[in-house]
């Protein structure tokens, strides 16, 4: 009788952990096609306490070093191994400015890197500082995160400052089996907003999605299924049964044996 007991409540715990997979393909309904690109990149506006390296060239290299200190300032960067890396970068202060060597507080934050590259190109040919000088501007802190069901979430830092979902995802060791790809949904700031989309892998109009590619400081969360939802919820009200009768069965074999 007890070990019919422990047979069936063993068997009960089998058939709560399994779970049906659903659907995990990537883009379903996607058919052999071509995709013309209309994916170009639009450049998000800089923030505040967005870390930027400025450079300013000129073919008059002694004139252009003053521009350009070696002793800018050094931030620490995390790396999406959990490392850091240090570099050197202009910290766009709450004001919106960057404060950069002669040129003194220029207002960066509501601008792209091209607006803000033009707009130093011009105070630097109007106060005649340099000639046909060269300005180029990265980010330091272009990062996107990941979080949800994934395997792995975590924080990517994006060197190249060009990255699409998929390969965020990617990076984050894929959707496991629980995770929605009909319902992914993203969090960007925009004009000071944050604004969510929900974002369908399973569907051809991605390919196409002004979401293809990601911005600085997106955030990706992969929402689970009604699978992991519904055997988290069970396992919460099974297994406290399963204990207390496994510990009644242990008294009751330990009472027969006596």
């Amino acid at each position: 009788m007890a070990s019919r007991f422990i047979g069936f409540i063993l068997m009960s715990v089998f058939l709560v952990s399994c779970a049906t997979t659903g659907k995990v393909a990537y883009f379903e309904n996607v058919q052999d096609a071509s995709f013309k690109s209309n994916l170009a990149i639009v450049e998000a506006p800089i923030q505040r306490n967005d870390i930027l390296t400025i450079s300013i060239s000129s073919l008059n290299a002694e004139a252009s070093a003053m521009f350009n200190p070696s002793s800018a300032a050094v931030t620490r960067i995390a790396s999406a191994s959990g490392g850091e890396t240090l570099a050197g970068g202009y910290l766009v202060n709450p004001d919106g400015n960057v404060q950069l060597p002669i040129i003194g507080n220029v207002t960066a934050a509501g601008l792209t890197k091209t607006q803000l590259k033009e707009k130093i190109t011009n105070i630097i040919l109007d106060k005649k500082l340099l000639v046909d000088p060269i300005v180029d501007i990265r980010y330091l802190n272009f990062e996107v995160t990941v979080l949800g069901e994934v395997a792995k979430p975590t924080v990517i830092t994006v060197p190249s400052e060009k990255i699409s979902l998929i390969k965020a995802l990617g990076l984050a060791g894929d959707l496991t089996i629980y995770g929605r790809r009909d319902n992914v949904l993203l969090i960007r700031e925009e004009n000071g907003e944050r604004v969510t989309r929900h974002i369908d892998l399973n569907s051809s109009n991605f390919l196409n999605s002004e979401y293809y590619y990601l911005k600085p400081n997106d955030v990706v969360y992969v929402e689970p299924n009604k699978t992991k939802i519904a055997s988290s919820s069970r396992s919460q009200q099974i297994v406290p049964i399963i204990l207390s009768s496994l510990s009644i069965v242990v008294v009751v074999v330990t009472a027969l044996l006596k």
